[in-house]
């Protein structure tokens, strides 16, 4: 082995070393967090769509999702998914659609898309990848997630980062989730059906 090989591969060792290290200290943080689900989740992610997304009270931080014990998505993580925490207080939706790939067909869910908006209040999504092009009014970026007070009842653990907005709108939106609730959600034009194609 060359001096040069040698020292690339110190170099990775300590990369993987750190980013090890970072992991295992957000997992540790998120782990007695305030969870967005509050229940056991399936472990099989959904696609969520929408033209666009208009809230009232934005709050953005990580947690860890629990899923059910035994369950056949549990794979090599030991039944848990670490996921970005998205609460929004007011929330609009436009064109919304949501699939679920149950092997070979989608369960689909469309609604939103005749001229009337879907609402949602205190609505609380648990997600691995939020995608789209954001607008924040008044953002906060770096908070304490423990100290977030734009979604009533909604916070995460002490230590862990978070942001939060006044307001937030997003086009385009995509995200892949794990976890929904609200305390009402109001789907007009709202169709269920399975599909050859997700959303």
């Amino acid at each position: 082995m060359s001096i040069d090989s040698s020292i690339s591969w110190r170099r990775f060792a300590a990369a993987m070393l750190t980013t090890g290290s970072v992991a295992a200290v957000l997992v540790t943080l998120t782990a007695q967090g305030v969870l967005a689900a509050n229940f056991s989740i399936s472990g099989l992610p959904f696609t969520v769509t929408a033209d666009k997304i208009q809230g009232e009270g934005l709050e953005q931080f990580a947690a860890l999702d629990e899923m059910a014990p035994g369950s056949p998505n549990e794979g090599d993580t030991g039944g848990q998914v670490v996921v970005i925490v998205s609460a929004i207080r007011e929330a609009k939706l436009t064109n919304l659609c949501q699939s679920i790939d149950m092997g070979g067909m989608f369960l689909r869910i469309t609604a939103g898309d005749n001229g009337t908006d879907v609402t949602a209040s205190n609505l609380v999504v648990d997600s691995d990848l939020v995608s789209g092009d954001a607008t924040f009014a008044d953002i906060e970026i770096g908070r304490d997630a423990s100290t977030m007070d734009r979604v009533p009842d909604v916070s995460g653990n002490i230590g862990v980062f978070g942001q939060q907005a006044r307001t937030v709108t997003i086009e385009n939106l995509r995200q892949n989730n794990f976890a929904t609730t609200a305390s009402s959600f109001k789907l007009p034009h709202l169709r269920i059906a399975f599909a050859q194609e997700g959303c």
